[in-house]
């Protein structure tokens, strides 16, 4: 962690550029609490002011990713999510995307850690809070996008989210980064923690893989922290788990898992299985790229 291959790190949002088919992105620097210096890559779709008017709405969307790669790479295929939902939402409706590149990974500095990945995680949430919203605008609603690793980074951010208890006056405790309900998350080829994809891959009692979740470094429980958010007596967001048919790296069990867990909290959630998808593959085939349009649109 993290898993760079070589030159991505030299990789510009301009080498993708004719590939994000008019998505215009552009590279924002921000600071996480500890002041390590984070790179994101922003982009939105919107009608124009007429056509928007004044009670419209506004939706951002904070994509963590998985493991692998530079952010860059990343931008085509979140691009055409854009285009997509932008079309089935009309030109009422502004959609906001947000995507983090985590502390050690593409032009970010320092060195990844879960703790200073849910840093990260955060300060993004707040730039989504402070620089895409004034106070003429209308309230925008929160949509956490998470890929592999990235969905245990969502889950543990909105659980963080959902322990921000109101005070009477309205006001929040807590870090200000932290003040904004989550209406949506949305888990891409999720598992359920690191400790139980040792014990699926590596089911046998004899090896001792399954036997060394005390000595991990990163947990991402994305089991517990729906628990937290469970256990708030604030609304819960809704739930969009999208599974690869064909995942050569998270065995199928993990998204099953999840779901069970999510019902058995009573939240609202949704999985849905995309045919023949390998791991990277479930937002890129048709069928995923619908559902993920589909569930962004219940916010526009």
């Amino acid at each position: 962690m993290p898993s760079v291959p070589p030159f991505s790190r030299s990789e510009r949002i301009e080498d993708y550029t004719k590939q994000c088919g008019g998505i215009a992105w552009k590279e924002e620097r921000i600071k996480a609490a500890d002041g390590v210096d984070i790179a994101l890559a922003v982009a939105s779709v919107t009608g124009s002011k007429e056509e928007m008017g004044k009670e419209a709405s506004h939706v951002a969307i904070v994509y963590y990713q998985g493991n692998g790669g530079a952010l860059p790479a990343r931008l085509p295929s979140l691009s055409m999510v854009l285009k997509a939902v932008h079309r089935a939402a009309g030109s009422s409706t502004r959609y906001t995307l947000v995507a983090v590149s985590y502390r050690g990974y593409w032009t970010s500095r320092g060195r990844p850690s879960e703790r200073g990945i849910g840093l990260d995680a955060a300060a993004a949430i707040e730039y989504a809070r402070s620089r895409l919203h004034t106070p003429a605008d209308p309230p925008i609603r929160l949509v956490l996008w998470g890929q592999s690793i990235g969905a245990g980074v969502a889950t543990s951010a909105a659980a963080a989210l959902s322990s921000i208890v109101p005070k009477k006056n309205g006001s929040r405790n807590g870090d200000s980064a932290l003040a904004s309900p989550v209406s949506g998350l949305l888990l891409e080829t999720p598992f359920v923690s690191v400790r139980a994809m040792l014990t699926a891959i590596y089911p046998q009692k004899w090896l001792p893989y399954r036997y060394l979740g005390p000595f991990l470094r990163n947990h991402w429980d994305s089991q517990s922290a729906l628990l937290k958010i469970a256990d708030t007596k604030s609304s819960c967001p809704r739930i969009l788990i999208l599974q690869a048919g064909n995942d050569e790296l998270v065995p199928n069990g993990q998204g099953v898992q999840l779901e069970e867990t999510c019902r058995d909290l009573s939240l609202h959630v949704q999985r849905i299985v995309v045919s023949g998808a390998l791991h990277n593959e479930a937002a890129a085939k048709g069928q995923g790229r619908r559902a993920i349009v589909d569930f962004l649109h219940c916010f526009g």
